[in-house]
C-alpha cells in the first residue's frame, strides 16, 4: 500500500497595473526557509476549505488584498520545489487595481510591496518560474479577453489602454488600427469628462461597460486583438 505526506499550498500571483507598468505584489517572507526573502503570497491549504477559498484567505491575511479578478494557473509540484517538505501548489494569477487596495503585511509576512514586473528582486522557491508563467498566460489572454480593463482605473484615457497593452504585449502597436478596432466593439463608453494630459488638448475619459460586453458574448461577439 502507497503512503502519501503531501501538502497542499495555494499561491497567487496578484498583478497591478501603476505608474504607467505593470506590477506583481510580494511579501517578504517573516518565517523559514527563505526567510527575509520576497516571494509570492499563498500558503497551505486548510482542512476545511476550498482551493479559491484558500487563495483568497491566504491574501487577505498577508497582503489585505481582495481580489476583483482570480483564475487557477498551474500546479507545481517538484519533490524538492519546497525544503521542509513534500508541497504541491496550486497557483493563481489575479488582476487588481492598486489603487482600491491598502495593502498591509501579516501573518507569515514581515513586508509587503508592489514591484515593477521588469525590476524584481530574487524570489523564494520556485516562484520565479510560477511568475514567468503567469505573464505568459496574461499576455495571451489579453489578446482574446477584455482583462486589461480589469487592471485599470474606472475612468481612463484612451492612451491609458494603449500603454496598457503595449506594456503588458512588450511591442509596439499600430494606435490608430488599435483604437479603430477597440472601439469598433462597443464595449467602451466615451464620458463627457475631460482631462489634461501633457501639452495637448484636454481628451475624453472612457470606462468599460461589463454589462454590454457580458450581453454581446452571449449572442457570439469575439473579442480579438493581435
Amino acid at each position: 500500500m502507497v503512503r502519501q505526506n503531501i501538502k497542499v499550498a495555494v499561491d497567487a500571483v496578484v498583478f497591478g497595473y501603476k505608474d504607467k507598468a505593470l506590477h506583481v505584489l510580494l511579501i517578504k517572507r517573516d518565517v523559514d526557509p527563505f526567510k527575509d526573502s520576497w516571494a509570492l503570497p499563498g500558503g497551505l491549504v486548510l482542512e476545511d476549505e476550498s482551493l479559491e477559498n484558500a487563495v483568497e484567505r491566504e491574501l487577505k491575511e498577508e497582503t489585505n488584498v481582495t481580489v476583483d479578478y482570480l483564475e487557477q494557473l498551474y500546479s507545481f509540484g517538484k519533490p524538492d520545489r519546497d525544503p521542509r517538505n513534500r508541497v504541491v501548489s496550486v497557483t493563481y494569477f489575479c488582476l487588481v487595481k492598486p489603487e482600491h487596495h491598502n495593502i498591509k503585511a501579516d501573518t507569515d509576512a514581515s513586508d509587503v510591496a508592489w514591484f515593477d514586473i521588469n525590476d524584481l528582486p530574487e524570489l523564494a522557491f520556485d516562484h520565479a518560474t510560477i511568475l514567468d508563467m503567469a505573464k505568459k498566460r496574461l499576455r495571451n489572454k489579453l489578446t482574446y479577453e477584455p482583462i486589461g480593463f480589469d487592471l485599470l482605473a474606472d475612468k481612463f484615457l484612451f492612451s491609458d489602454l494603449e500603454k496598457l497593452y503595449m506594456t503588458i504585449l512588450d511591442k509596439q502597436i499600430d494606435r490608430r488600427n488599435f483604437r479603430k478596432k477597440i472601439l469598433s466593439f462597443g464595449i467602451l463608453e466615451e464620458l463627457e469628462e475631460k482631462i489634461s494630459e501633457g501639452r495637448g488638448r484636454p481628451a475624453n475619459l472612457f470606462k468599460f461597460n461589463q454589462k454590454q460586453y457580458f450581453q454581446l458574448k452571449e449572442e457570439g461577439f469575439l473579442f480579438d486583438i493581435k
